[in-house]
């Protein structure tokens, strides 16, 4: 269980509690130089398709929270895993995270990368004092790092979803207790600033 080491550990040891079967892989914060291999990487794993999902809606215009776009590399510089985590409301003002997309290299696939890059993200998460975090996505892989239907049961997203693949985690205790509503994006400073500078 990730949320076992969280509560033994500090940001120092991060790397080492979440890192990757193979000892050449690396997890880090995303930096702008990744973002092209980044696109291609999703298009690859996602197709063209993946612009039309509706958690794509929440994303338009946002940026993803400081400290939580993760990025997997090579010991040569490759980036083969991507995970963003990103502001939303949870219906009703609460605020939230939207987990997605985590995309891993088709040939990294039994390295532990996504296992990585979701250890890590949720652990930064959680020391960032984030309260929950939810997605949409497959019910067996994410069930591994505590999401739930049960906690998005009143939640509606902005589309279609297949409702069986909409999952919350709670990252402290309660916090989706009585969540309902429509998720929603929510502007963060960053995504303000640069309309700000566009202008």
């Amino acid at each position: 269980d990730w949320s076992s080491d969280v509560c033994s550990s500090d940001l120092a040891s991060l790397e080492r509690i979440t890192a990757p079967i193979d000892s050449n892989i690396r997890i880090s914060l995303e930096k702008e130089e990744d973002i092209p291999a980044r696109e291609v990487l999703l298009d690859r794993v996602f197709g063209p398709e993946r612009f039309q999902k509706t958690s794509e809606k929440l994303r338009v215009n946002q940026a993803p929270v400081p400290g939580l776009a993760l990025a997997a590399r090579t010991a040569l510089g490759d980036l083969i895993g991507t995970i963003r985590l990103w502001p939303i409301l949870a219906g009703h003002d609460r605020a939230a995270l939207l987990l997605g997309p985590l995309a891993v290299c088709p040939k990294a696939k039994e390295r532990g990368v996504g296992r990585a890059l979701m250890r890590q993200a949720l652990t930064r998460a959680k020391f960032q004092g984030h309260a929950s975090i939810l997605l949409v996505g497959d019910v067996d892989y994410y069930k591994r790092f505590g999401f739930e239907q049960r906690f998005t049961s009143r939640l509606v997203m902005p589309g279609p979803v297949d409702p069986r693949r909409f999952l919350g985690l709670e990252l402290i205790p309660g916090a989706l207790s009585g969540a309902a509503g429509v998720v929603a994006a929510k502007c963060n400073a960053r995504h303000w600033q640069s309309i700000a500078i566009a202008a």
